[in-house]
């Protein structure tokens, strides 16, 4: 399946207790179609006692199992704790948006996108923004002089 279809078909499943194993999701979650895995993510941190990170992905077969999850298990009981069930989204790239080790302009495809263009998009085809935008200091003569005007 194609890694973008695959997040399509997944559902993420937040609010989950600390005694919540995957078997236990994939009880609750097997009703709305046939599940290929349920991951729980664990602590990243080796001393910690939690046996997961309250938060769970479910990945369908098909997309349409994924909604009829969302559907009915968003806003539900389960363990004593309310679930906030909704589509996964895509891991960011650790070199892209905030929080990356690059600069914006150098990411791959800001340049491209940005480089040459104003807000109407015009260029004048020499990759040179064009400049029709007022003289920001016309109309300024004649105050390079302080104090009160002569009379």
């Amino acid at each position: 399946m194609a890694d973008a279809a695959r997040w399509k078909a997944t559902v993420f499943v937040g609010g989950l207790a600390p005694m919540v194993t995957s078997n236990q999701v994939l009880d609750a979650f097997i009703p709305f179609g046939e599940i290929v895995e349920v991951q729980l993510p664990k602590p990243d941190s080796r001393n910690s006692t939690d046996a997961h990170r309250g938060f769970a992905y479910v990945e369908y077969e098909d997309a349409d199992d994924a909604k009829e999850a969302i559907d009915n298990m968003d806003q539900s009981e389960f363990f004593g704790r309310i679930l906030r069930v909704s589509q996964a989204k895509a891991p960011k790239s650790a070199e892209e948006g905030l929080g990356s080790k690059k600069a914006i302009w150098e990411q791959e495809g800001w340049l491209a996108e940005h480089a040459g263009t104003q807000e109407n998009g015009t260029t004048n085809g020499q990759d040179q923004p064009v400049d029709d935008a007022p003289d920001p200091m016309q109309g300024l003569e004649g105050l390079d002089v302080a104090g009160p005007k002569p009379a």
